[in-house]
């Protein structure tokens, strides 16, 4: 017979960057080889959970393709976690999601940067955005609206997009207390106060019941340095910037090596013993 409680204390919980780790950036090209190493991390009984900074809309069809139905999704830098459900509309439930108030954030940012361009998530739908982004830039619809439309409801993520965003309005809109991610020198990504992958992440590790000292994380932006510190072990990417790669445990292949799919074969090659770390 088998032995669940052994099997159980020996899961692993492994989380998953997506733009940059497992598909290049803004893309849904997903190699057919890191598809089925996921495959056989899931066949081997371990929780593969996809953490990402995309919306969830962004980030369901890459689940999906993976296979993995029933499993968690971390989106919007941890302001969003859902289930993805194929039974449930949409493809998915959503488990919580955190709000921030739009108004305050875009009187400073047009104040800093008149012509910033901005864009409030609408969760498992787009994009409701003061001007239209280029396509591949933000996942789902996008519908124009007015400033005052943009601050009906509080949101989970917003982004400002502007000539040297990263410079002008990152100090200004972390003054408000919120989340400020940099994803790029015109990108800002800006979610509720305490949101972090890693947040998110050790809310599911609770619900998943899988011990702290199991878990991995492999990504490849700034915006993962906390999750790689929640992480029992840690992989970045070859092409992540240095202070990602001197923060992981281990640094793996880059994206045209299938570093993550390289991660995920050197996590199977090594058998988990109970009492010992990953």
């Amino acid at each position: 017979m088998k032995d669940t409680t052994h099997s159980a204390m020996c899961r692993r919980m492994i989380a998953l960057d997506l733009d940059g780790t497992l598909v290049p950036d803004g893309t849904g090209d997903l190699p057919d080889t890191t598809r089925e190493v996921v495959a056989d991390v899931v066949a081997a009984g371990h929780d593969v959970v996809v953490a990402t900074g995309r919306s969830l809309v962004g980030a369901l069809p890459i689940a999906t393709a993976l296979g993995l139905n029933g499993s968690w999704i971390v989106a919007s830098n941890g302001a969003v976690t859902a289930r993805v459900d194929q039974s449930s509309p949409g493809g998915y439930r959503i488990e919580t999601c955190q709000t921030l108030e739009v108004e305050p954030l875009l009187h400073l940012a047009r104040q800093v940067c008149p012509t910033v361009r901005v864009a409030v998530e609408e969760v498992g739908w787009g994009y409701h955005v003061s001007d239209l982004f280029p396509k591949g830039q933000i996942n789902g619809r996008q519908f124009v609206v007015s400033d005052d439309e943009l601050c009906l409801v509080p949101v989970p993520r917003v982004v400002l997009a502007a000539p040297g965003a990263a410079e002008v309005l990152l100090e200004p809109v972390r003054s408000l207390g919120v989340i400020a991610n940099v994803a790029g020198p015109h990108w800002l990504d800006v979610t509720p106060p305490g949101t972090s992958k890693a947040s998110a992440l050790e809310s599911v590790r609770r619900m998943l019941d899988v011990a702290s000292e199991r878990t991995v994380f492999i990504g490849d932006g700034t915006n993962d340095l906390p999750a790689m510190a929640w992480a029992a072990r840690s992989y970045a990417m070859g092409h992540a910037p240095r202070a990602v790669q001197a923060a992981a445990d281990h640094v793996t292949g880059t994206l045209a090596e299938h570093g993550a799919a390289l991660a995920l074969l050197d996590l199977l090659a090594q058998p988990v013993t109970v009492g010992v770390s990953p």
